[in-house]
């Protein structure tokens, strides 16, 4: 497989080209391939998801010597080499759920030679998505799309889901579902029959999607400074806080992102209370002493895809 210059594309997108960079930067050679998968979120229902314009990268180039070559723009001090055979070796926690993918995958037959790899996500995790998912969808596909490349035809999503979920089970695979076959404006329901495509586009009715992050509180640098007091203890009970006082003010609807309630909520607010809406549940949270929350817009997108 040919390698890719998208690192100087000039109309490469700006994500594909930060990680063909950081892949080069990081084991002196370029990408043969790049793709890119959306974080995934629930609608009020844990079978009720879609994708947001928020996506992981991988940038991949294959190996002959069966050694992996981890890296993240996330950890930059904690790159790693691992074989894909044999013992698993001591990792670090952040490439421990790609590795098992990588492994799981080479004892099916993908990739064996081995693999140089380099990962990065547009959000942190105090955003409230969850970015294992994404990340295993698009580890997945680079390396599908490498070894379809070599040897037979590119396999089938529904496959790779199926190696993800046996690398991960405890893994959320309805967001598997949305990072693998959405569709923009579109959110999947999945029952017993498959998946259906329903019409879920805030902008066509006048509404933004917005995902409401709460922050930690704490001493030192995160919990100090404008946005809060800097005390402990505040935290758990916040993101229900926030979403109560952005209903008050005026969003029509929200939902948790993931299973349960955690640090972030979607909400759903109308254009001309965006403002009034963010306003409000910044002054409740100066006024009690707590980190006002961040608002992330959303947008609802398509599925995970290759840089050509």
């Amino acid at each position: 497989m040919s390698t890719l210059d998208i690192a100087r594309r000039h109309t490469a997108d700006p994500l594909f080209r930060l990680v063909a960079y950081a892949l080069e930067a990081a084991h002196d050679r370029p990408p043969a391939t790049v793709w890119s998968a959306p974080h995934a979120f629930h609608i009020g229902s844990p079978r009720l998801v879609a994708a947001a314009g928020w996506p992981v990268a991988a940038a991949a180039a294959p190996r002959d010597d069966g050694l992996v070559r981890l890296s993240s723009l996330g950890h930059p001090a904690q790159s790693c080499e691992l074989p894909l055979t044999g013992p698993p070796p001591p990792h670090p926690d952040w490439a421990a759920r790609t590795y098992a993918l990588l492994r799981t995958m080479a004892d099916v037959g993908y990739c064996r030679g081995g693999i140089d790899l380099h990962i990065h996500s547009t959000l942190t995790a105090a955003a409230g998505l969850s970015s294992a998912e994404p990340l295993e969808c698009a580890v997945a596909l680079a390396v599908a799309d490498l070894h379809a490349g070599r040897t037979r035809p590119r396999p089938p999503r529904g496959r790779l889901a199926g190696l993800a979920r046996a690398a991960a089970p405890d893994g959320d695979e309805a967001l598997r579902e949305a990072v693998l076959f959405a569709r923009p404006g579109r959110a999947l329901l999945l029952g017993g029959h498959g998946r259906r495509r329903i019409r879920f586009d805030p902008a066509e009715h006048g509404a933004r999607l917005t995902l409401l992050v709460t922050r930690k509180e704490g001493s030192g640098k995160e919990g100090s400074g404008k946005g809060g007091s800097g005390k402990a203890g505040h935290g758990a009970g916040d993101i229900q806080r926030a979403v109560e006082s952005a209903r008050r003010a005026g969003a029509t609807a929200a939902w948790w992102p993931g299973v349960r309630p955690e640090r972030s909520a979607l909400v759903l607010l109308p254009q001309d209370r965006v403002t009034h809406v963010r306003t409000t549940v910044a002054e409740e949270f100066r006024t009690s002493g707590r980190r006002v929350p961040r608002f992330v817009n959303i947008t609802v997108t398509g599925a995970a895809r290759r840089e050509e």
